[in-house]
């Protein structure tokens, strides 16, 4: 998301889209299935090596994401929120070194195993910190506490950096309420933990869910905010890794709470972040006020016009252009956003590349994906 305390100058290498209204009223307009002037524009990101290979960001300075925003003339999204996260992390540090590996200790208490040369990759997870309820004990008494000074936001310093009479949306951050509880106990640990000590992990998230909405009640009074985001990283090309009735009844509950307060607030968007196949736990997404899916990866999901049917008026969709596609030429680059036009012209539905976008895809290919979607999605 475009950060607004950029200070960095960046001279723009294309032209905004041509505009009507301001990214705001777009944005909750095209989220709500009204019409628009054209298609928010906007991309999730890109891989770190993209910003070492990609010429055209090495030839002139764009180093990250934010940046790269900038550079390609974006629509403007922003997000804040409190802190729910564990706090004071832990030491984070090689524990040893051996060939072309490493073993590092994570802020959340991880061994890791990584490359030596730090290239892009999914670490190789070793141990987790909290494997029994006497673990989860030490670390929520010494590192969740409500009362760390942490979790206080700054207001007055977010309404001098956000105000009410800004031009783009703005969303507040509702956290996780399994997903990082996922990252604490690594995947293999969730998946024992939910069965060998489900007090525990139901714990965690309540945990969780209490400290977004100690932060929410920080925050909503004051800000008045467009959408509401959140992360639940937790399933994979064959569903989620943790029982439907386990989400069902541990999970949902947490997100009805903190909808509840959304809803008091007039805040009736809510994203959440999950990659692979989310459909089976979908249903209690939205039954917990979840309406909005991002960055809907394709190859472990659907095409996004599937669910965009299936749930018809209901659920919105931000992302859904297949990465597979992006890197696989400019004819499929063509074919696939034909495949979407129908669903961006209904609503509900912003289509940008369904992660990061990899190093693999052809500068000069990604280019063309992103004039094709000005012209066919813009005010060309």
């Amino acid at each position: 998301m475009n950060e607004m305390a950029n200070k960095k100058e960046i001279t723009p290498i294309r032209p905004r889209w041509k505009s009507a209204i301001s990214d705001r009223e777009r944005f909750v307009r095209q989220m709500h299935y009204q019409s628009v002037d054209r298609c928010f524009n906007m991309e999730f990101g890109y891989w770190d090596e993209n910003f070492s290979q990609w010429d055209i960001f090495v030839k002139n300075g764009i180093a990250n994401n934010e940046e790269a925003d900038v550079f390609f003339s974006f629509d403007t999204i922003c997000g804040v929120g409190g802190y729910s996260d564990i706090h004071p992390g832990f030491p984070e540090k090689e524990i040893s070194r051996s060939g072309n590996k490493r073993i590092l200790q994570n802020r959340d208490g991880l061994l890791a195993e990584v490359p030596v040369d730090s290239h892009s990759t999914i670490p190789h997870y070793l141990k987790s910190s909290i494997t029994t309820p006497e673990d989860w004990k030490r670390v929520k008494e010494e590192r969740f506490r409500p009362d760390d000074p942490v979790r206080i936001p700054d207001i007055p310093a977010l309404l001098a950096r956000h105000p009410d009479d800004r031009d783009y949306p703005l969303g507040v951050d509702c956290g996780s309420m399994i997903g990082r509880v996922r990252d604490l106990l690594t995947f293999e640990g969730l998946a024992y933990a939910a069965y060998d000590y489900p007090d525990m992990v139901e714990d965690m998230v309540e945990t969780r869910c209490l400290l977004v909405e100690q932060a929410l009640d920080q925050l909503l009074p004051h800000i008045r905010f467009d959408f509401a985001s959140g992360w639940e990283d937790i399933c994979f090309k064959n569903g989620p890794i943790v029982s439907i009735p386990f989400f069902r009844d541990v999970v949902m509950p947490r997100y009805k709470r903190i909808h509840k307060r959304l809803k008091q607030y007039g805040i009736d968007l809510w994203y959440t972040d999950c990659d692979g196949d989310v459909r089976p736990i979908l249903p209690y997404l939205m039954e917990g006020g979840i309406n909005c899916l991002f960055p809907f990866e394709v190859n472990g999901c659907a095409h996004p016009g599937e669910l965009l049917e299936r749930y018809s008026g209901r659920l919105r969709i931000m992302g859904g252009v297949d990465k597979l596609q992006l890197g696989a030429g400019r004819p499929a680059i063509k074919a696939y956003l034909q495949s979407l036009e129908k669903y961006v012209a209904q609503g509900g539905f912003i289509p940008f590349c369904d992660h990061r976008c990899p190093p693999n895809v052809d500068l000069q290919d990604y280019l063309y994906y992103l004039d094709l979607k000005e012209k066919m999605f813009g005010m060309d």
